[in-house]
């Protein structure tokens, strides 16, 4: 069975997901509060799954949650903690629950979380990772070659930077992870739109996305503070200088924010290989409805 995410996909459409980070806590109210500020707003929504490398409640978890609540998950399953054994079980686990959509992805470095002396595992990468489970899905097999009595139904998906150095590597990984099996890509927020017209030229130009959906990243920017964070502290981050004194001149940050992220919407969504956005709100929620309704995408 398809996901509601690979049928609009597959039909041409131009869709919108969008990021929920669970809460640092086992209250399903907690969940469910954020889970209530985005409903309506997107065609899925990634869960995140520990992001900053930071304990918070686990994706499958979140996954759950949202299906309760008639949200479409992207379920996000990184190489930082987990060893392929346990990905293939918690990739069984979440199909069984109704899971389609899986997000593979190497996940932030344990050095950047609140437990830095934790102990990674990359037993994989998240091309290999990709590879362990088209073959659970098209060949119902683990990757130790036993039989699945049941395969599961899967829509897999990988992330990519465009703007990340040397551009060439990023390409060839990216060509590799569409190999691989990635159906879908979202990629890194997009700040320079000149620079992200000339990556999704490139990749047009290898025929990625005939292969592999491309979803172009959309971080709404709250402040002029966050603007310099992220600019100048987030690694992969590349905010340009333009953007950093808008919001420094501007009299509303908040409506300024979510004004050049509706600009940048509307420049990547009549580029030829761009088949969606992806919101990235980071906990600043209230925005995703704001920003579907001033671009009209609300679906």
């Amino acid at each position: 069975m398809q996901s509601g995410l690979e049928r609009k996909l597959s039909d041409g459409g131009f869709v919108v997901t969008a990021e929920i980070g669970p809460p640092m806590s086992a209250g399903g109210d907690d969940i469910l509060r954020i889970i209530e500020k985005v409903k309506g707003c997107a065609d899925a929504y990634n869960i995140t799954d520990n992001q900053t490398a930071t304990v918070r409640l686990s994706s499958l978890a979140g996954s759950v949650f949202c299906l309760r609540e008639g949200l479409e998950p992207i379920m996000q399953i990184v190489c930082r903690d987990r060893n392929r054994i346990a990905m293939q079980s918690d990739v069984l686990g979440a199909s069984s629950l109704g899971v389609r959509n899986i997000l593979c992805l190497s996940g932030d470095h344990q050095s950047f979380g609140t437990q830095p002396d934790a102990k990674n595992v990359y037993d994989v990468d998240s091309t290999q990772e990709l590879m362990i489970f088209r073959k659970m899905r098209d060949r119902s097999k683990l990757w130790s070659g036993d039989d699945l009595k049941v395969a599961p139904e899967l829509f897999l998906g990988a992330v990519t930077n465009p703007f990340g150095d040397p551009k060439d590597l990023h390409m060839i990984r990216l060509m590799n992870k569409s190999a691989a099996g990635a159906q879908f890509v979202q990629t890194q927020p997009v700040f320079d739109v000149a620079a992200f017209e000339e990556w999704i030229g490139n990749a047009v130009k290898n025929k990625i996305h005939e292969r592999t959906k491309i979803i172009a990243g959309i971080l709404p920017i709250k402040s002029h503070k966050a603007s310099k964070h992220l600019a100048h502290d987030v690694p992969g981050m590349f905010v340009t200088k333009d953007i950093v004194e808008r919001m420094s001149s501007a009299a509303d940050e908040e409506r300024e924010g979510l004004r050049i992220a509706a600009e940048t919407v509307e420049a990547v969504r009549g580029m030829k290989g761009v088949s969606g956005i992806h919101i990235m709100p980071v906990f600043w929620y209230s925005a995703v409805p704001r920003l579907v309704d001033m671009t009209g995408l609300r679906p």
